[in-house]
């Protein structure tokens, strides 16, 4: 439940994230929302509250977590999302931030989620008047020669002043004096220029030195000032001032060029002699920052990097050189040195909504939102972003360089669980730079994949009278989830045929699919069922899969052959009567049994295991036939007792044994009842009224027979006329089957049928050939053929 929820959850959160992020490129051409605060505020410092500029409510700033989004990593701003205020993380130093640009300006973004919006703002940090004035060197010398002519002037160094605008420099003043006056001049970049101007000659018998005090006011209330010593060194005549060979030189300089490196040489020329005519080079006018960056021989004129240049820091440097002569006459030049970008600058990106885990089987699922930059110029600080070719993500570019990470197509978690996305931002200078950001991303599961059975169907096999509850067999399925939807609980279905109690017959380990018979198996009741067994995983809604298990049962050797005939149970012992004129192979009985086994278990053969006159007769071993094994003799017993073993092939084989009783008759019109001698030599006497119950129905049956027998040769007389006078013809078809046919549980098999004949004069039963021959087997063919006296001439009086 507790996934679904997260599932939902995250569908909303992605839908959001689409829309909005094309809704902010929407508004992103909007003008920004400009805001102010003065620079030195505390941290903390409320700056404005936002809640109107973003449209939102109190109740609001929860859902939507609004958040300040600025370049670079450092984050001066910080938005309370209680009261929806724009506070300072710290304090803000105008001058450490933009330098001598006015306005300074911080420009942030807004960002908004659920949906995902972009506002434009800028924030301007107003100037106070926090420094004074400052000279850089507090004892400015000047040397002037002492005939030099009134309202001369002479440039002194300016003093600097970090503020802006009102609170920067604004006026000078010097000490009440009666040689000088200060002149303001106003120079080309808006600077105040101060010049000492010349009132009153010098003489230098009179005051070889004059000190003067200047002080820099700027414009703050209460004004601050800074003061320099100016001290004046009279000198003697010097009527040639130098010169510089160009007035404006131009230098181009790559950044993070060595330190000591060359800038340009400066030339001038001065017409005196002498120590008049020996120059010397110093910076004019030169800030803080050039004093630091920049050096020049004063003897050759050479400039000098003394620190490395950075060009995203500053791009063109502006010096005034200054050539002094030994008279203390001098000229200026000014050196435009030109910054040159190198690609120093790896690109840099910041991430601002990273979702590190997403459900499988969606799309279009906004993973990440970052913004980049690269503070190079030109080429170099051109960027191109991109992730792995065979990863199913993409870019997509948003507002002021932020982009979107987002799937490309449906995740499938079983085919991959974890992405190990690298960002690579790029910027197109030589040589290329670039910044890596790496990001892992795991697919949740869904359940997605029903279990799979190893295979569609399985053919088990147990043998029979087996244990209860012995394991047969096992099934197996898989399931490609993870966790509870992966986990697979096993269960019997409904079986296909109804009349198979397949709960009575078989269990399943529902978390192992072992399969158990619950019961003792017998083969000869049940050879083979089948089932159909269900995998379901454990997750809601559940998936399920069936395979079909098909069930042999493997016969065991549990069952003796059993006698079907001569039946064993009857009340009185079956007897068969052999005519002594039978030739040796006649046909006695057969002996008729099966097996409940099958294959080489149920394979029956049979033998003679006793016999009251031994050699006298045989049993065929595979289809158990009594036959004569020779010509019968006046000598042989009348009543014989013979025991059949009929024995399967099992291992160890099963066997059972019948008693057969035979009695050698002359003819088989003499009746027969078996004497009370006979009986007293069986091995049990007859009941007497079983005994009875014998003789009359062997009385029923033998006059029943008598009469339908001569009912027919009656009719077959009449119909042969005259031509059969003192023998009886043989008729041209079988008799009918219910009259001479024997079924194959009696003494003849069911092919043997019979032609017999009558003659009216002699009173001869006479034995003719079959009337089938063609269901003879061979072995009998060959006795028949062997013996035709035992077809034709066996008879009795």
């Amino acid at each position: 439940m507790e996934a679904g929820e997260r599932k939902k959850c995250f569908l909303k959160q992605r839908q959001v994230l689409i829309f909005f992020v094309w809704l902010g490129i929407a508004q992103a051409g909007s003008e920004p929302r400009r805001y102010s605060v003065a620079e030195e505020m505390d941290s903390g410092s409320f700056v404005a509250n936002l809640l109107k500029d973003l449209g939102l409510e109190v109740d609001d700033l929860a859902a939507r977590a609004p958040r300040v989004v600025s370049k670079g990593k450092k984050m001066r701003l910080h938005f309370d999302r209680q009261t929806g205020d724009l506070l300072l993380n710290e304090k803000l130093d105008r001058e450490e931030l933009c330098g001598p640009t006015e306005p300074c300006v911080l420009p942030f973004q807004m960002l908004l989620e659920n949906p995902l919006k972009f506002f434009q703002a800028e924030l301007r940090i107003r100037d106070i008047n926090d420094h004074s004035p400052v000279f850089l060197d507090k004892e400015i010398i000047l040397k002037i020669s002492e005939s030099i002519t009134l309202g001369t002037t002479f440039l002194i160094e300016r003093a600097q002043d970090l503020d802006v605008g009102s609170n920067s420099l604004q006026s000078y003043t010097v000490s009440p004096n009666s040689h000088f006056h200060l002149k303001l001049q106003d120079s080309a970049d808006g600077t105040i220029l101060p010049q000492l101007v010349l009132d009153k000659a010098l003489d230098r018998e009179e005051q070889p030195e004059i000190r003067l005090t200047v002080t820099a006011l700027d414009g703050g209330i209460p004004p601050r000032s800074g003061t320099a010593l100016i001290r004046i060194e009279v000198l003697d005549i010097n009527d040639n001032a130098p010169e510089f060979v160009k007035l404006h030189y131009e230098a181009h300089v790559l950044e993070n060029s060595p330190i000591g490196s060359q800038v340009a040489i400066v030339s001038a020329r001065d017409l005196d002699i002498g120590t008049y005519g020996e120059i010397s080079y110093v910076l004019s006018q030169a800030s803080e920052d050039i004093r630091k960056t920049f050096g020049i021989n004063a003897k050759s004129g050479e400039l000098l990097l003394t620190q490395e240049l950075d060009f995203e820091s500053i791009q063109t440097y502006t010096l005034n050189i200054q050539a002094t002569d030994g008279g203390g006459i001098s000229g200026s030049c000014v050196v435009f040195v030109q910054v040159m970008d190198l690609n120093d600058n790896p690109p840099e990106l910041t991430m601002s909504t990273l979702i590190t885990e997403i459900p499988e089987s969606l799309q279009e699922t906004v993973i990440a939102v970052f913004s980049v930059s690269d503070p190079d110029s030109g080429d170099n600080g051109r960027m191109v972003c991109s992730v792995q070719d065979d990863l199913p993500f993409i870019l997509k570019p948003s507002v002021e360089n932020f982009y979107s990470l987002v799937t490309n197509t449906a995740l499938d978690r079983e085919t991959r669980s974890e992405y190990n996305i690298t960002i690579t931002v790029t910027d197109m200078g030589t040589p290329r730079l670039k910044t890596e950001h790496n990001i892992t991303v795991l697919v949740s599961d869904v359940n997605d994949n029903a279990p799979a059975f190893t295979q569609t169907s399985y053919t088990l096999s147990v043998l029979e009278n087996n244990s209860p509850a012995l394991h047969f067999g096992s099934v197996r399925a898989t399931d490609r989830d993870a966790g509870a939807n992966a986990q697979v609980t096993y269960s019997l279905l409904p079986p296909l045929d109804a009349h198979v109690p397949l709960a009575s017959l078989v269990s399943i380990n529902p978390d192992n699919g072992h399969l158990f018979a619950l019961r003792s198996l017998d083969y000869e009741a049940l050879r083979a069922f089948q089932f159909r067994v269900g995998a379901a995983d454990r997750s809601s809604p559940a998936l399920s899969s069936q395979a079909l298990v098909r069930v042999l049962v493997a016969d065991d050797k549990d069952n003796a052959p059993f006698v079907l005939y001569p039946l064993q149970n009857a009340s009185a012992p079956c007897t068969e009567l052999v005519p002594r004129a039978a030739e040796a192979g006649y046909l006695v009985t057969k002996v008729v049994a099966v097996d409940g086994d099958s294959g080489q278990n149920a394979w029956l053969s049979y033998q003679l295991l006793k016999a009251t006159e031994p050699g006298l007769f045989g049993v065929w071993a595979h289809n158990g036939e009594v036959r004569t094994a020779r010509l019968l003799s006046e000598r042989d017993a009348a009543k014989h007792r013979l025991v059949v073993l009929v024995k399967d092939n099992g291992e160890p084989p099963l066997s059972a044994s019948v008693t057969l009783h035979v009695l050698l008759v002359d003819g088989f019109s003499q009746p027969y009842l078996p004497a009370r001698e006979a009986e007293a030599a069986d091995a049990a006497p007859i009941a007497p009224l079983t005994v009875y119950l014998v003789v009359a129905l062997a009385s029923v049956s033998s006059l029943f027979v008598f009469s339908v027998l001569v009912f027919v040769v009656v009719r077959l007389c009449r119909r042969g006329g005259a031509t059969s006078v003192g023998r009886c013809s043989v008729p041209e078809g079988p008799f009918p089957g219910h009259l001479v046919d024997v079924s194959g549980t009696g003494t003849l098999s069911q092919s043997y049928q019979y032609e017999v004949c009558l003659t009216g004069g002699s009173g001869t039963f006479k034995f003719l050939k079959p009337v089938i021959p063609n269901f003879l087997t061979q072995d009998e063919e060959r006795v028949s053929e062997a013996n035709p006296s035992f077809r034709n001439s066996f008879e009795f009086s």
